[in-house]
Formats: structure tokens, sequence, C-alpha cells
């Protein structure tokens, strides 16, 4: 059947594009051809004549072969009605076919990229061309798919990853900006107390003087008044005895003389003092008030960042003491935090100026303070040295005291301190290290420094529970001098 097939495909071939027909014509000679084929061959020839016989015609427009034509149309449909009942009884079993011959695509032309059918193969388009079969060109090119889609594949991985860092990063602001917001509430509302506290404390002193003065006014009203009535009686007494006659006037005068004498008072003193003090209570109110408020305020010359800390270290909501907790929380992995090692930076950093900060280290025995450079590496392992851009002192087990310096350098302490102080002169390009108790110097690095220091801390691991306790960064007295402007 696909040898008859293959036949009546060829018969309806023409030889010119070995194509099958496309508006055939006959020649007087008999031979028929595409249309466009017999007409561009004349145009090229300057002459009509049979491409294949080479005999002259004397037809300018050939007439269409009917009988060729019915044949071709027929040809097509049966072949469409066959393919169609192929694919309904078996789908699974369908293959490919050549849109123009409707025979199997069986070969792969490499030049033009092109699947191609037996009859394509033949064509003076694919003439001298490299083929191979289809099957053994899909396998090449399937294989070249994969070495191309792997590196795809494992960017797309990437992509994956880095779209789920991004969603637990977005999840983590989040639990940030509410966990500040509750926190920033917090400290506002101790403000707000003492805010209303101190004004209930003045306004009740307010209450009180007032209270005090309009009874020291009340008093004195009232003693005015007894002396008010008094002075009237006795006005009103001796205007009565001017009124009597004479001879009963003088007979009572001399009686009523001494008492009346013994009735003067004395005038009325002004008080001092009475008015209610408005300066007191008024006076640079909110200087004052804001000054008591240094009382509950707390000041650190340096904070921590928990964005640079560990994910084993728990930083204080406050932001002065940092722990190790022995277990890894989960948090974004951002450029500025310590992976490997149980760091933290302090919040802010230093390019010139003296700056100094004590840290509270207790008895714990091991752990590292000091500064580095901004562009230290956080990711890796880390080798403490000024070359690598620490310059920090270290405890470890308990009693050995070091200066990671180059080479390291050992340090003797006559007392164990319980805090270290920590100062940095940027400008004279030293760091120095004191037991702030007695001020006895630890160590002191001198070196170059190009580019922004921050303070660095590390309470190192507590994994077996020897090294519990946190470090702290100790406040500072804060004051207030006024000068005269």
């Amino acid at each position: 059947m696909a040898a008859k097939s293959l036949s009546l495909d060829e018969e309806l071939i023409c030889s010119v594009c070995c194509e099958i027909f496309k508006d055939p014509v006959i020649l007087p000679c008999s031979h028929s051809f595409c249309r466009s084929c017999v007409q561009q061959y004349w145009d090229q020839k300057s002459s009509r004549e049979c491409p294949v016989c080479r005999r002259r015609s004397s037809m300018e427009n050939p007439p269409v072969n009917l009988v060729l034509q019915n044949i071709i149309e027929s040809y097509f449909k049966q072949k469409s009605q066959s393919e169609a009942v192929e694919k309904t009884e078996s789908p699974e079993k369908s293959e490919s076919r050549c849109s123009v011959h409707g025979e199997k695509l069986l070969f792969f032309c490499e030049d033009d990229q092109e699947v191609l059918c037996v009859v394509c193969q033949t064509s003076k388009k694919h003439r001298n061309h490299q083929l191979c079969p289809a099957e053994e060109a899909a396998l090449d090119i399937k294989e070249q798919l994969k070495t191309m889609l792997k590196p795809i594949k494992e960017k797309l991985e990437k992509f994956n990853e880095a779209k789920k860092q991004c969603e637990e990063t977005a999840k983590h602001i989040k639990n940030q900006a509410q966990h500040t917001e509750k926190l920033i509430k917090e400290e506002f509302e101790k403000l707000h107390q003492f805010l209303r506290d101190d004004e209930e404390a003045r306004l009740a002193a307010l209450r009180e003087e007032e209270e005090q003065k309009s009874q020291r006014m009340k008093e004195k009203i009232e003693n005015i008044s007894k002396n008010i009535s008094t002075l009237s009686d006795r006005i009103r007494d001796t205007e009565e005895d001017l009124n009597n006659e004479d001879t009963k006037f003088l007979m009572t005068f001399k009686s009523t003389q001494p008492c009346r004498a013994q009735c003067e008072v004395q005038n009325p003193e002004v008080l001092s003092g009475v008015l209610i003090d408005v300066a007191k209570h008024l006076g640079s109110l909110s200087f004052r008030v804001w000054e008591k408020m240094l009382h509950i305020v707390s000041y650190t010359p340096v904070t921590l960042d928990p964005n640079t800390a560990h994910p084993k270290l728990s930083v204080s909501d406050d932001l002065t003491s940092v722990r190790d907790t022995g277990v890894k929380k989960q948090l974004p992995d951002n450029t500025e935090r310590f992976y490997r090692c149980v760091n933290v930076l302090g919040s802010e950093g230093f390019t010139s100026g003296k700056h100094s900060w004590e840290v509270e280290v207790g008895n714990k025995p091991k752990w590292t303070v000091g500064v580095v450079k901004e562009s230290i590496n956080r990711k890796g392992n880390i080798s403490y040295s000024p070359e690598n851009g620490f310059w920090v002192v270290i405890l470890r087990n308990g009693n050995e005291y070091k200066a990671c310096s180059s080479p390291l350098k050992y340090l003797t302490l006559k007392k164990k301190p319980q805090r270290i102080r920590v100062q940095l002169d940027y400008d004279r390009r030293k760091v120095s290290f004191f037991n702030p108790t007695d001020m006895s110097h630890i160590y002191t690095f001198t070196d170059t420094f190009t580019e922004k220091l921050f303070p660095f801390f590390s309470p190192c691991l507590n994994e077996d529970g020897t090294n519990p306790g946190a470090m702290k960064i100790c406040p500072v007295k804060v004051s207030v001098t006024v000068n005269e402007m």
C-alpha cells in the first residue's frame, strides 16, 4: 500500500520544482508542469520550449490539465480522509506527515533545520544537503537541549530560593516593625506616665499653696472683721454719749473715758508673701521637667545593631546587651549579618574623633571586644588580626587574656576586670583598652584606619553551659550644664 502511494505521489510531481503540481498546465508535447514553473522556465530561456523534451510551443498561455487537476484534488481528499480515520482509530499511533506531500516525515535536513518526507529529500531545495534520520536528529537535539536546560534549571532554582528568602525577609520586616512599634509605644508610655505624674504633682503643689495662703487670708480677714466690729461698737457708744445732755454726759464721761482709751487697736498690717508664687510653678517649667527626666532615662554611647547579630544571639530590647542562646533562629541572611561566628556590631560607625564605651563582661570565661572595619568578612570563618580589620582583645578559658595583634600577644592582668573600657581615637590611630575600676591600662593598638570602624562584641558560644551570661554596654551618667549666652 505504501509502495502504491509512493508511486502515485511520484506521478503527481512536477519535474521542475519536484513538488506536487499546483495549477497544472499541459503543453502540446503532452508534458505537464505547474503554471508558475513553466512560465518561470520560459522567462529564463527567452523561448517557449518544453523543459523535458525541448519541443517548442506556440501557446503563450498553455491550458489547464483538467484531468491531472482532478486527480490531484481527489488524491488530497482521499489522503485527508485516510489520515482522519487513522487518527480516530488509533490516535496514539498517529504520525506527523508532510504538509505538502502527505507522507511520513522521516528525515531531518541539518542545513535548513527542517523535517522532510521521502519526496522532500529528492527536491531541488534540499539537494546536496546534509540529511539524517529524524529519530537520530531528534535524539541529538534533545541531548543538546537537555544540556542547555541544566543551567537554566539551576538558575530557576536560585531564583526560587531568592524568592523564598525575600518572602521570609518581608515577613521578618513586618515582625520587626510590629515589635519595634510595641517597644516605641511602651517607651513613650513611660514618658507620658512620668509627665502625667509630674503634672499631677505640680498641680497638687499649686493647690496646696493656694489652700495655705487662702487659709492665711481667711484668718486675716476674720481678725480684721473682729477689729471692725469692736471699733464700730465703740464708735456707736461714744456717739450715744455725745448725744446725751451736758450734765448726764459729764456724769458718765469720767467713768467711761478709761474704758474707751483701752479700746484702741493697732492699725491693720499689710501681709507679704501671700500671693501664689507663679514664678516657682511656671519659671523654666519645660527645662525643669526635662532635667528631672534625666533621672528616669538611660543613655549608652553605643547601641547594638540586631541586623548584624548571628542567629544564635539574643539582643535585648533596649539594644544594650547580648547573649548566646544556643538556638539558631530563622532570620534573613542579609549581607550585614554574621553567619558563622556569634558576633554583633554597634549600630553606629566612626570615621573621625574620639569615642569610648564600657562593656560589662562579669565572670564570663570567654568574650571578645574591640573595634572592626566595616568591610570585614561576616559570612565565613574569622581570623582576628589588624590585617583582617580586627582590633580586639579576647578572653579564653577564664584567665587567658590576649591582644589579637600580629603576632598574638598574651596579656598579664593584675585584676580580673568585670568591665572593659574601649577608647577609640580615630585621628591619632589608636584603640586602647582599660579596666575602668582603676583605669589600669590593658593594651593599645596603633594602626592606620582607612574606613569606617564599628564597635565589636562577641559573648562567645555557651553550648556546654560553661559560658552563660550576657555582655552589656554600660550606661553613662548624663548631666546638664547651663552656659550663659
